[in-house]
């Protein structure tokens, strides 16, 4: 039986690439691809793949809220994480999320095929340079960065990487499916438990705590 794949990154480039070397192995197909986050659960939840590899820095939906949603939507696909960014505080982050396998992007042509077996076998897996940076103490965020973020609720992280994209009221709402009086209602609170007075201020936290790319 063949191993089914999602290949989510919005990068047409980069998806090619993962796409041949992932079904150089015998027996295993990319049943779907997918250039954001959002497109990436919605299709895992349709397809019920059996692993997907996903970027961190997706559009719409980054790769940690992706992953929250795939595990609610699909429980059995096992998600595998892509990152430039190698961080103990992130890392920390994609696992809490429910994904089993992180490496980085540079090293994806030597570690990607044995993370997906991994994986496949419902076994955890850390690149070696990423386990090394997992071993350190030092954390990049600051407390208040942690605290805050844990106070947010799943949609409210959505809805920070949309106002950190530039989204206004109305397209958050098209996007989530929800009224523009509840994406105003929803973008007050964060303001308000983020104690920001404006929408730079929330950017900036956005980029600090990886949610959109700097």
């Amino acid at each position: 039986m063949a191993l089914r794949i999602l290949v989510a990154d919005d990068h047409h480039v980069v998806r090619a690439g993962l796409r041949r070397l992932l079904e150089s192995k015998t027996g295993w197909q990319v049943c779907a691809e997918a250039n954001n986050g959002r497109e990436a659960a919605r299709k895992a939840g349709e397809l019920k793949p059996d692993v997907a590899v996903l970027d961190i820095g997706m559009p719409l939906l980054n790769g940690v809220e992706a992953t929250r949603q795939i595990r609610k939507l699909s429980p059995k696909t096992e998600v595998l994480i892509l990152t430039m960014h190698d961080s103990e505080e992130l890392i920390q982050e994609v696992l809490a999320a429910g994904a089993r396998g992180y490496i980085l992007k540079d090293d994806a042509d030597r570690n990607l095929l044995a993370a997906v077996d991994a994986l496949r076998r419902h076994k955890p897996y850390l690149s070696s340079r990423v386990s090394g940076i997992f071993s350190k103490t030092a954390l990049s965020s600051s407390d208040e960065d942690e605290s805050a973020r844990r106070r947010l609720t799943p949609r409210e992280r959505e809805i920070v990487q949309l106002l950190a994209e530039g989204k206004s009221n109305k397209e958050i709402a098209n996007v989530l499916n929800i009224s523009v009086k509840t994406a105003a209602t929803h973008r007050a609170n964060i303001m308000l438990k983020l104690n920001f007075h404006s929408i730079t201020e929330l950017v900036s936290y956005a980029v600090r705590n990886h949610i959109i790319q700097g």
